[in-house]
């Protein structure tokens, strides 16, 4: 591996860029790091999705480790199944979002997440290492379904005990252990 220090590639859930989220005062903190530009058009396509990350990994040089939140984690096995030629560091996969299970109101349906190529969950061993940090009281995805995605994927599993879904909703703002974990992968 490298030595360089890696750029930290954020990527958000379907809800993008909230401004008192974790990712987001992660982002204002670290000294190189790139976000997924929020998309204009076709907002709930998983191509879209997968090709904004291609976009935002082609615009860095050197080496990466990713940061995905919920549904974000999901869009990286997605882009990993597809076009995973390029070397990552490492990825941090947080509060991964179960798609494939009826979420609460407010939340796209199954049948429009599998009419818009989400589904299902790509099931591969990730490239790369990875880590799958999930709550015990996710209301988008049970325990044991994260713990599923991650031996799936070849990720070391975190349980993170009850955060919610790890979002200011869940009253998460700051999450200082996401610093820990980069370091891990770096």
């Amino acid at each position: 591996m490298s030595s360089a220090v890696p750029t930290v590639l954020i990527v958000p859930g379907l809800r993008e860029h909230v401004p008192d989220h974790w990712q987001t005062l992660l982002a204002a903190r670290l000294p190189r790091v790139r976000s997924v530009a929020p998309l204009e058009h076709d907002k709930l396509s998983c191509a879209a999705r997968v090709d904004a990350i291609d976009r935002a990994l082609a615009a860095i040089e050197g080496p990466v480790v990713i940061v995905a939140h919920s549904a974000g984690a999901m869009m990286v096995a997605h882009w990993a199944a597809r076009h995973a030629t390029r070397e990552i560091r490492g990825a941090l996969l947080a509060a991964p979002a179960d798609l494939e299970t009826p979420m609460p109101a407010g939340y796209p349906t199954t049948d429009a997440l599998e009419q818009n190529g989400w589904l299902p969950i790509p099931r591969a061993t990730l490239p790369f290492p990875s880590i799958v940090a999930a709550g015990s009281n996710d209301p988008l995805t049970r325990l044991d379904r994260a713990r599923d995605f991650a031996r799936a994927w070849g990720s070391r599993f975190v349980e993170l005990g009850a955060v919610g879904h790890l979002n200011p909703a869940s009253g998460h703002g700051e999450w200082p252990q996401a610093e820990a974990f980069i370091r891990e992968l770096s």
